[in-house]
C-alpha cells in the first residue's frame, strides 16, 4: 500500500482528499502545517508522496520541499496550489517538486496525478530488458537507482531519474516536449508543459558543469532536447 503525506491547513480540503485517498487504497498520513509535516517526514521512512500546500502557517510548501529535498529525492512532491499563482508553480518545481495541481481540483485528477508519479517513483519494481546504461562520464544503473557521474553519486527525484532514462535510451536523438510529457508524466497529464522545460533546467544544474552552455543535456532548437552522448 502507497503511503502519502498530505500537508494542508484547510481542515475541510485536507479531509475531503484523505477521504478520496483512503478510497482508492492509499495510507495517508496528514499535517496541518509545515513543522508538523516535517515531523512527520523524519519519522516516518516510507513515505511515497507528499501533497504540499503553498500557504501554511510556519515553514510553508516552498520550504518544506526544499528541505525534504536536502536528504530525500526518492520521495515524489506534488504542489497544491492556487490558479492565480502561475509563479509559484514554476518555483515550486525548481525547488524540487515533481509535479502540481491546481485548486480547485477534482478526485480523479489529483488520483491520476499521485498514480502517474507513483510510476515514477517505483520504477525499480518493473523488469526492464536493459538494467544499466552509459554514456560518456555517465553512468545509470536500473537496479540500484544510482546515476553517477565520474563514479560518483548524483541524487535524482523520481521524475528527474526517468528524464536521464528515456534520454539514455535516445542518446543522441531529439526529443520533443511533447514526447517527454508523454513519456514521464504519461498521456493523460494535463498540466502545464512548462514542468518538462523546468525539469531540464534542474538536470543541467546537476550535471553540467557549466549549464548555461549545456554539454550533454541540449538545446535542439525547433524541436527540444537532446543528450548528446557518443557519435
Amino acid at each position: 500500500m502507497s503511503k502519502v503525506l498530505i500537508m494542508e491547513d484547510e481542515e475541510s480540503i485536507r479531509s475531503f482528499i484523505v477521504l478520496n485517498l483512503k478510497r482508492n487504497g492509499f495510507d495517508v498520513l496528514e499535517a496541518a502545517d509545515g513543522l508538523e509535516a516535517m515531523k512527520i517526514i523524519n519519522a516516518v521512512s516510507d513515505i511515497d508522496i507528499a501533497l504540499l500546500d503553498v500557504m501554511v502557517p510556519g515553514i510553508d510548501g516552498f520550504e518544506v520541499c526544499r528541505r525534504i529535498r536536502e536528504t530525500n529525492e526518492r520521495i515524489g512532491i506534488i504542489f497544491l496550489t492556487a490558479k492565480v499563482q502561475e509563479q509559484d508553480k514554476v518555483y515550486a518545481l525548481s525547488v524540487g517538486a515533481d509535479d502540481h495541481v491546481s485548486k480547485p481540483f477534482s478526485p480523479t485528477e489529483l488520483i491520476a496525478r499521485i498514480q502517474s508519479l507513483l510510476r515514477r517513483v517505483n520504477v525499480h519494481r518493473e523488469t526492464a530488458a536493459k538494467v544499466t546504461f552509459e554514456s560518456g562520464p555517465f553512468s545509470l544503473d536500473l537496479i540500484s537507482k544510482q546515476f553517477k557521474r565520474n563514479g560518483q553519486a548524483i541524487e535524482l527525484t523520481p521524475t528527474e531519474f526517468s528524464l536521464v532514462q528515456f534520454f539514455l535510451e535516445k542518446e543522441n536523438t531529439p526529443l520533443s516536449r511533447d514526447v517527454l510529457l508523454d513519456h514521464v508524466w504519461g498521456k493523460e497529464y494535463m498540466g502545464d508543459p512548462k514542468i518538462v522545460d523546468v525539469n531540464i533546467r534542474r538536470l543541467r544544474q546537476k550535471i553540467e558543469g557549466n549549464p548555461s552552455e549545456p554539454e550533454f543535456l541540449q538545446t535542439v532548437w525547433g524541436h527540444g532536447y537532446k543528450w548528446k552522448g557518443r557519435a
